[in-house]
């Protein structure tokens, strides 16, 4: 029902006047910094991440509160709840709406650009941006829409297959291997159920594994080249679907459901574009001793994150101060602890001083994860936005009601 609500709304704020968004004024940082105090920021992002949302309270806020800005977290269920508020909002009208940050990528991003729901034309005035690299394709390109000054960047992800190296004596190095695992596994492996962020990028990834690799599938959707690559996709994900947990009845709605099955001995196998915060889940015992990165010969999908301010936004000036203390060395370093919440830096280090580098030099190896450079080696970039929904409702065609 939501997604209906979101499709009409982009309908509708595309055929509006001024659908491009609203670009910002352009000023001096001091006078951002001025309009900023006293203002109270509406940071919008996913609440499932108790670490993600111990940072923001304990760090993040802190530093925006001696910069004069009081950050509030709202924990949404899923981004696109932040997005169907933005575009409601944008059509009615409202300049003082109630998101004024969301923490943002993928098809959620590209939605709300289309309908002209987001400021523009801020983030190359952030001071901080300068220690990141401005032709890093991560950083250019949010799932093939290109970023133009609407966001700025928060986080590396790499997605990132995980298992029980107790229960799994013959762990898989392909993706399509994964599958073959499943069947040979019967009940202890599984994947959320699109929409879902991690199980859409999960049916993505097994598109470029079953195409032949990223080479054989356009980054740009197309009707042919969905009608092309697709029908072998299906035709597997249903060949294995009685073989993953529960006979492929049902499938965990969300990537936090997959993670309480792992850590509960239920499948052997999760997945996560966040592998960094796998160190301190083992360390507490969350997740399984033995927990294990699954390296695959044929790489997976990098991407970046990013913070993006609505155009409705009336605390536009605060929401730019925030961003840019997100991208300060300091909480990039912080985020990036695995005791605080593990996330890769947006950073280029040769850019930062020697004191800084040192500083992401001494972070402590992970006895779970190898390094980013490790992870990112054999990446392939994310598929347009535009190939989202259309292989999210296939699967549910082809493979979640064709059982």
């Amino acid at each position: 029902m939501l997604a209906l609500v979101v499709v009409a709304l982009v309908s509708a704020a595309c055929a509006a006047p001024g659908s491009t968004g609203r670009q910002a004024a352009d000023e001096p940082w001091s006078q951002v910094q001025s309009e900023a105090r006293g203002q109270t920021v509406s940071l919008w992002m996913y609440g499932g991440d108790q670490q993600g949302n111990a940072y923001v309270d304990t760090v993040l806020a802190p530093a925006a509160a001696k910069e004069g800005v009081t950050l509030r977290r709202v924990p949404v269920a899923d981004t696109k709840d932040a997005i169907s508020r933005i575009l409601a909002e944008r059509q009615s009208g409202t300049t003082n709406g109630s998101v004024d940050l969301v923490w943002v990528n993928g098809d959620n991003y590209g939605t709300a650009k289309q309908a002209g729901g987001w400021l523009c034309g801020w983030t190359s005035r952030l001071p901080n941006m300068k220690y990141t690299d401005p032709d890093d394709p991560l950083l250019q390109k949010d799932f093939g829409v290109p970023v133009d000054g609407c966001e700025s960047p928060w986080n590396k992800a790499q997605f990132t297959l995980v298992y029980n190296a107790a229960a799994v004596s013959d762990p898989p190095t392909t993706l399509a291997g994964v599958l073959d695992w499943a069947q040979r596994h019967p009940g202890r492996f599984t994947y959320p159920a699109p929409p879902d962020f991690t199980g859409s990028v999960f049916v993505r990834e097994a598109l470029v594994a079953l195409s032949g690799g990223s080479g054989r599938v356009p980054l740009d959707y197309s009707r042919d080249a969905y009608d092309r690559l697709t029908p072998t996709l299906f035709d597997r994900l249903r060949q294995v679907a009685p073989s993953l947990w529960r006979g492929g009845t049902t499938y965990p709605q969300t990537s936090a459901a997959l993670d309480d099955l792992y850590a509960g001995r239920q499948v052997d196998m999760t997945m996560t574009y966040g592998p960094a915060t796998l160190t301190e889940l083992v360390a507490k015992g969350t997740f399984p001793p033995q927990t294990k990165v699954l390296t695959l010969s044929d790489g997976t999908v990098g991407n970046a994150s990013f913070l993006a301010i609505p155009s409705t936004s009336g605390h536009s000036a605060g929401a730019q101060v925030v961003a840019n203390l997100a991208l300060s060395p300091q909480q990039q370093l912080a985020k990036a602890r695995p005791t605080t919440w593990g996330q890769f830096t947006v950073l280029d280090l040769a850019r930062l001083d020697t004191a800084d580098r040192s500083a992401f030099a001494m972070l402590p190896s992970s006895p779970v994860v190898p390094p980013y450079e490790v992870l990112s080696r054999d990446a392939h970039a994310e598929l347009s936005s535009a190939w989202v929904t259309p292989l999210d409702d296939g699967w549910r065609r082809a493979v979640l009601a064709g059982r």
